[in-house]
């Protein structure tokens, strides 16, 4: 199962090296491994570090979490929360100060998102209590137990 893992980084690897026009010596020199150690991990032979990844991430200017997941690394909802924040700081038309700012907003938005989330979870629970004919919130339980 590992073996596939490692394939499909190095297939993804591969492809993503011919969409960006450069030689497997170009991109190892842009990344700053050897050739042979490149080739190895686009077939499938060597299983490459988060730290490798992402130096061929940056030479190829791709997301690194992507080729996390592709090696196994990350699951991909965990790159979902990832790729925003990685878009950003990527992006050359705008200044560091800029990009913590934005990286903030969107981090704020996640978390009252989420608070939501669990407010809307908290009262279809209590909905379904009162169509159940249960007793409905904290109130409800010290009235019956007496606490």
């Amino acid at each position: 199962m590992a073996s596939l893992k490692v394939g499909n980084v190095g297939e993804y690897l591969r492809e993503q090296r011919r969409s960006a026009q450069l030689s497997l010596r170009q991109l190892a020199e842009a990344a700053g491994v050897s050739n042979p150690y490149l080739s190895q991990i686009e077939r499938g032979l060597r299983k490459p570090s988060a730290e490798i990844l992402q130096q061929l991430a940056k030479a190829l200017r791709i997301s690194a979490e992507t080729l996390y997941v592709q090696a196994g690394m990350l699951d991909a909802r965990e790159r979902d929360e990832l790729e925003v924040p990685a878009a950003i700081l990527t992006d050359p038309s705008i200044n560091e100060r800029q990009k913590q700012v934005l990286i903030q907003i969107y981090e704020s938005f996640r978390k009252e998102n989420a608070a939501a989330g669990e407010s809307r979870a908290a009262e279809d629970v209590a909905k379904e209590q009162v169509e159940a004919g249960l007793p409905e919130g904290p109130a409800a339980v010290r009235e019956e137990t007496g606490k």
